[in-house]
């Protein structure tokens, strides 16, 4: 059952929970302070929740990416297995709360999503790859969008990150209403543009895919769509494929737009392209022309709203 709140499960010590190794957290005032206004965290912390002390020792990865073991840094105990117990537990309970998306701590021997170090027995290091609980949570549910904190100090991969969020939110509401044809229909007539600044590939197979959807089976069609659909949205939009969306949608007002309402909208995407201007500046005025020219199929278009304009996301990009 789909409920107006949009769950994000999060590292438990970017909400300021004190539940760190030395006693401390990690706390990140604009996943807490700012996104926390828009969503319901639910925060995980998997070295507490398996039964391990505030404080504690430390713990790093040992061995290899494909075979990693957890183990405290100075006496050595493996908690690989109590680690491995508790996440098949946990990851069943955290499948009854329809994530629309996660949160890592970077660096986590059990929650960071890339890049943890990994040791050998003497202490070297011998390279990089995922903490246990975030490369099970990932390989459990591939479709949720997931992201560490420090990259989301990144205006891009923030931006990118959280209108992933919002964009399964939409799909799981749709999917509230039941599957049919009709109803994947204006699904994706709304989320055409969208997926165009994201992957014209893209864009073109999920056109495809519902175009010739009748009579097809529809739980196969609908597990279908969601997968490229997720799979476009993870693609990064560039400055490129934005100036070819705003084009597109310049076209659709060929006979009510002025000369120099014309010559406007064309230089502000001209100085969003040189990078003159953040994407908000146009997206601001394409909104304008749609109120004042009552644009009804383009105001139903979600890459003009995709997330609360008071997040600030399209300011910095």
């Amino acid at each position: 059952m789909v409920t107006d709140t949009i769950n994000i499960g999060i590292s438990s010590c970017l909400l300021g929970n004190h539940v760190r190794y030395d006693g401390g957290h990690k706390l990140d005032r604009f996943i807490k302070g700012t996104l926390g206004r828009y969503v319901k965290f639910v925060p995980v912390c998997p070295e507490v929740e398996c039964g391990l002390p505030v404080p504690r020792e430390s713990m790093h990865l040992l061995g290899d990416a494909t075979a990693t073991r957890l183990l405290t840094t100075r006496t050595k105990i493996d908690h690989t297995e109590r680690m491995r117990t508790w996440i098949g537990t946990r990851l069943n309970e955290l499948a009854k709360e329809e994530f629309c998306g996660f949160i890592f701590k970077k660096g986590s021997p059990s929650c960071g999503m890339q890049r943890v170090k990994i040791y050998d027995e003497k202490g070297t290091l011998r390279g990089t790859g995922g903490g246990l609980f975030a490369q099970a949570f990932v390989e459990r549910f591939p479709r949720i969008p997931v992201e560490e904190e420090g990259r989301l100090h990144d205006p891009e991969l923030r931006e990118r990150f959280i209108e992933n969020v919002f964009a399964l939110r939409r799909w799981r509401v749709s999917l509230e209403g039941g599957r049919r044809l009709a109803r994947l229909m204006t699904f994706h007539s709304h989320e055409k543009l969208l997926l165009l600044a994201h992957s014209p590939n893209h864009y073109r197979l999920l056109g495809k895919l519902v175009g010739e959807g009748k009579g097809k089976d529809i739980e196969r069609l609908y597990d279908e769509y969601e997968r490229l659909f997720m799979e476009a949205l993870r693609l990064k939009t560039t400055r490129v494929k934005n100036v070819n969306v705003l084009q597109h949608i310049l076209g659709h007002f060929k006979k009510e737009l002025s000369g120099s309402e014309k010559q406007e909208m064309l230089e502000i995407i001209g100085q969003y392209r040189k990078g003159y201007v953040p994407l908000i500046v146009p997206i601001t005025l394409v909104n304008h022309y749609v109120r004042k020219y009552d644009k009804t199929h383009l105001a139903e278009q979600t890459y003009l709203n995709p997330h609360p304009v008071a997040l600030q996301l399209r300011n910095n990009v």
